[in-house]
This record gives structure tokens, sequence and C-alpha cells, in this order.
């Protein structure tokens, strides 16, 4: 869950050119300026300061916050996404049962009650969960928002894969008789699932088929918003989404624009997360990356939708200056940068194959590629160092990290198939992705793996090209890139759904490698059982080994973003939750 930057390789004079013109954004002598405000760039708070505090504070209403995006979302729908940033974002217009505090850095993995009163209340030895919604929730229309609407909420987005194919299926693989149920597009039965149960208007329980200890955090997430199933109509509900937040739509332009206003129904007595600061939040998409960054530095724009950070020409200029680099917020995220190696396409069914792909990498080059240090440091695990469950490893050493070509030859004797001819995907409108691609390419050439990049478009990344078995297979896409982070911060919500083999599907799909190894899938199960957390996390380090034994993903870097913090932005705050990018939810904007 998962950047768009640029490698630096222009020419010195290039570079000359472009830090000139740079500072004089950085030094105030700024579009919003001349046009605007009429005064200076506001100062900016100092490097980090979002990462420990919340900057620029204020409960001033008005103005309009401009979120800008290179690409499209996977979806608006809150039952049918899975970008880091739409869970973030979603919770403007749809409350989940629980989600996480708008606080900074690892406070902001706070869990506290959304939608919910309070915490669920586990029976059964954590196989049930019953939650009580708070009182006088209404949605945008001031019809109110019931229990029953949770329920239909959770039946859509995880059993009806073949019309809402994205977000993760939890529900699906825990709930009982989960794997009976076909959903309410095709179940006609008004009672929906049986084994979700609505005793009244304000109370759901879960009745689960095993013990699930981290449940709390599985109902963060947005497929616990509420949806009127009177107002469902599958794929095209994202065109007139019912609002239960603070927000809600005013227009929505597929592809190009979004704009949110103020919910009048919203009430905050029943919301204690909210403030409705802004008087309006507008959405563009399909904005040049570049002029992303210039409309951030000028306040033309507040935020970059996506999260991830500036490209590595802004990167340059930033960081050169002591202006810049005030206004910037450098964090690990919860994330990993991995390609993952497809176990159904040949021959990287075979682990000796695979293997020759972890040893012929030379990891400095992508970390280059993707912007230095300053953007991750070099990673050996599949979970990063500050979720749950890391423990170090290296099962490919090299020297330096540079990999080593005389052990991936070795492999590639005991494969027995030389040369590889195989394709590599990545996602076009990400230019670091596809610049650490490259990097991979050239390493692997060097071994005799042959590897032919293929881009496709972020928004049907998942839907349409890597997240479907069968078009992998069909393209020999055998090495997919891919960037992660946990549904939520433990080894569990992150390991579950790209390394257990029952996560896989046919469209949406995030576990790339297709893995499914039945000592892993029983692991994951016993761990989310597990009551003892030292325990619990001990089970993720084994899992971890056993995927780099198994050679399914080549770990690349731990990710850490660089973003630019808008001078011109209010209540600005980078949270662990949804992968150090700013809280969304109150962000307000001095802009008129």
């Amino acid at each position: 869950m998962e950047g768009k930057q640029t490698i630096m390789r222009r020419s010195a004079l290039a570079a000359v050119a472009a830090l000139g013109s740079a500072s004089l954004l950085l030094a105030g002598c700024t579009k919003a300026d001349n046009n605007k405000d009429g005064g200076s760039t506001p100062k900016a708070a100092g490097a980090n300061a979002a990462t420990t505090g919340v900057v620029n504070a204020s409960d001033k209403k008005g103005g309009t916050v401009v979120y800008e995006m290179s690409d499209v979302p996977d979806s608006f729908d809150p039952g049918n996404t899975y970008y880091a940033y739409m869970y973030n974002f979603s919770r403007l217009y749809a409350r989940p049962l629980m989600t996480f505090e708008p606080a900074p850095g690892s406070k902001g993995n706070t869990l506290v009650p959304d939608l919910a009163a309070s915490k669920g209340v586990p029976s059964d030895g954590g196989k049930t969960w019953t939650y009580k919604l708070r009182a006088g929730l209404k949605y945008q229309d001031g019809t109110p928002i019931t229990s029953k609407d949770v329920k239909y909420a959770v039946e859509r987005s995880n059993f009806a894969r073949d019309v809402l194919s994205l977000g993760p299926n939890y529900f699906q693989q825990f709930m009982q008789d989960g794997d009976k149920y076909k959903g309410p597009y095709k179940d006609k039965d008004p009672k929906g699932l049986s084994s979700i149960e609505t005793p009244d208007d304000t109370t759901i329980v879960f009745h689960l088929n095993r013990p699930f200890q981290e449940f709390d955090y599985l109902v963060s997430a947005p497929q616990t918003a509420p949806v009127p199933q009177s107002k469902d109509d599958g794929v095209d509900y994202v065109k007139h989404i019912v609002s239960s937040g603070s927000y809600q739509f005013q227009s929505y332009e597929e592809g190009k624009q979004v704009v949110l206003v103020r919910n009048k129904n919203w009430d905050p007595k029943t919301d204690p997360l909210r403030k409705q600061y802004p008087d309006k939040i507008v959405v563009k998409l399909k904005v040049n990356q570049e002029t992303i960054d210039q409309d951030l530095q000028s306040g033309d724009a507040t935020v970059d939708l996506a999260g991830t950070g500036v490209q590595a020409s802004t990167q340059a200029k930033l960081l050169t200056q002591a202006d810049g680099k005030a206004a910037t917020d450098n964090t690990y995220a919860g994330r990993l940068v991995y390609m993952a190696i497809n176990t159904k396409v040949k021959p990287f069914d075979n682990v000796a194959c695979r293997k020759a792909v972890e040893y012929a990498i030379d990891k400095v080059s992508v970390q280059t590629a993707e912007g230095g240090p300053i953007r991750g440091e070099v990673a050996s695990t599949v979970l990063p160092p500050d979720i749950t469950g890391y423990q170090k490893a290296d099962a490919y050493a090299s020297a330096g990290s540079h990999g080593d070509v005389a052990k991936a030859k070795d492999q590639l004797k005991a494969c027995g198939k030389t040369p590889i001819t195989t394709n590599i995907s990545a996602r076009s409108d990400r230019q670091q992705e596809v610049d650490a691609a490259t990097a991979i390419i050239n390493s692997l050439k060097k071994v005799g793996i042959n590897a032919t990049l293929k881009q496709y478009p972020q928004g049907k990344y998942f839907t349409d090209y890597a997240g479907v078995p069968k078009f992998t297979e069909q393209q020999n896409i055998g090495l997919i890139m891919m960037q992660w982070g946990a549904d939520w911060p433990s080894g569990y919500g992150f390991l579950q759904q790209i390394l257990n083999g029952k996560a896989i599907s046919q469209s949406g799909n995030t576990n790339l490698s297709q893995y499914d190894n039945s000592k892993v899938n029983d692991t994951l199960a016993q761990a989310i059982a597990e009551p003892d957390v030292a325990k619990r996390n001990a089970l993720y380090g084994q899992i971890d080994q056993q995927a780099m034994d198994d050679a399914v993903l080549v770990p690349l870097t731990y990710f850490k973003v660089l973003l630019y913090r808008s001078p011109w932005a209010t209540n600005v705050v980078s949270t662990a939750a949804f992968s150090g990018q700013y809280d969304y939810l109150n962000l307000g904007t001095t802009k008129k």
C-alpha cells in the first residue's frame, strides 16, 4: 500500500537551471504571493515537524483543501478500494466501526472507536465480536444509520468479488459459512449472511470460524462503513456514494475531479474525531507529477493524494536549501518496496530459478534509482523494522548488498533453465517504480536472465493487470514490482494478504507471487488465534523466514517517504497508520 519520482539522471547544467528556478519558489516568490494573498510564503515549521506533532494547529473554518493525483485511485467506493491513501481519504465520507487516532508518528497507530461506541467485546475465545453503534448517527439525507447497513457493507465488499473485486477478503475467510455465502447480489435471502447478526438497530455481532485476536483492527477497514442497501447498485455506487462522514460528494467526474462539501446532517456530538474545517474539498486527477510538486509549493494544492512523496528532481531542490528542507517530513512508512516472483510462471515454479533472482539483484542500484537512502534502507526481510514481528535476517546476503553473480549463476545451473526470458511489470505513473525495475533488469542481465519491462496504469494495476493471475500467466510476467503497507500495524496485518494462499483472488489479487504454502497458511492461522502477543510476534518472524527460504519475493527497500508540507495547510500530521502519509481527516487551509 502502499512513488512517482524521476531519478536524478539530468545533466549538471539542467540540474543547475532547475535548482535556480526552484530557489525562487523556496525563497517565497511564488505565484500564490503574486496572485492570491499578496503576502509572503508562510514560514515552514521545520524538518520532520509533522512526524512529532501537529503543524499549524488551527480550529479556523473555511477555504478549499485541494488534493492532486497523477493518476486515479482504484475506487472512491469505500468497499472497493485497497490503497492506503484511499483508506485515509475515505474516512471523510465513510465512517468504519473503528479507525486510527489523528496523531503524529507511532501514536497514529492508536486504534479508537469511530462508528462504534467502544471497542469490540470478544467472547467464545475470540470467535465472537460484538459492537454497539453510537446513538444519533445519520446519513447525509438525514435517515438513520443502522447496524444492518454495516452488515450489508461487509457483505457487498467481501462476498461479491465478481462485482467488487478490490479490497481484502478477510471477512470471506473468517466468517462462519463465509465460503458458502454468494453475496447480496446473488443471494436474495433478506437475512443475508447468518454469521453476522443485528439483533437491534445499534448492535452488530460477528461469528467467526476461528479465534481472531486482532479483530478490532480488521473492522477499521472502510469495508465496515455503512451502505444503505436501497441505494447500492454495485460497481456504480461510486457515482452516488451516500455519506456517513463529515463531508459528502457534490460532484463526481470519473477520471477527472471529485468535489466534497460539508455534510449538513453530520453531528459532531456523534463524532469526537472529525472537525469539518474546510468549506470544500477538491480532488484533481491525472495531474502531471511535476505540476503537483509545483502546486504544493505555490499553494495551489494542499496535498498529493497518493502520499508517495515528491519526485527525485524536486527532492534534490528541497534538500539543498534550508527553507526547502524545513518544509519536508521524512519518515518510515511501515512499507516494503519489493518484487514478487510469480511462482505460476515458468521457470519460476522452480525454487532454484527464484533463488537465482534473489542473488542477482544489486539492491544498492535499486535504492539509488528510488532516490537514495532518504527514500529507504536496503531491505532483506518481508516485514519492515517498524512492524511488530520483524526479525533481522538476510537469507541472500551479498557484499555491500550489490548482489552475488557467482551464487546466482550456481542457482541457474541447479534450475537448469538458461537463459531465462521473462517480463517484469511496474506502474507507469510511478517513475520511481519504473526506474527501480530498470535497475533490476540490468542486474538480471548480468547473470543470464533477460527481462522486458511492461508498464501499466496505477488505477488498473490490480483489476486488469498485475492483480489478475490469468493475465500474468498469459503475458509471461514472472516478476512484478510492488509496494506494500500493513493493513494494520502487526505482522498479520502485513503478511496475510501477500503470503496466504487463501488470499489469492482472480482479480484485485495482492498475493502477486501466487504463493500457497500450507505451512505458512497454518502458521498465520495459528498466530492470529494466539492471545499471547510475544508468541504471536515470534510466529510472524517464522513466516517471514519461510517466505524468504522459498524465495517468493525480493525485498528491495524499507520505504521512507519524503513529503512536502504545504505552509498553507493546517492541522498537518504524519501518521504511521497510513504509511507515513498526512492524516487527511482534519486537514484545513489558510487559503480562501
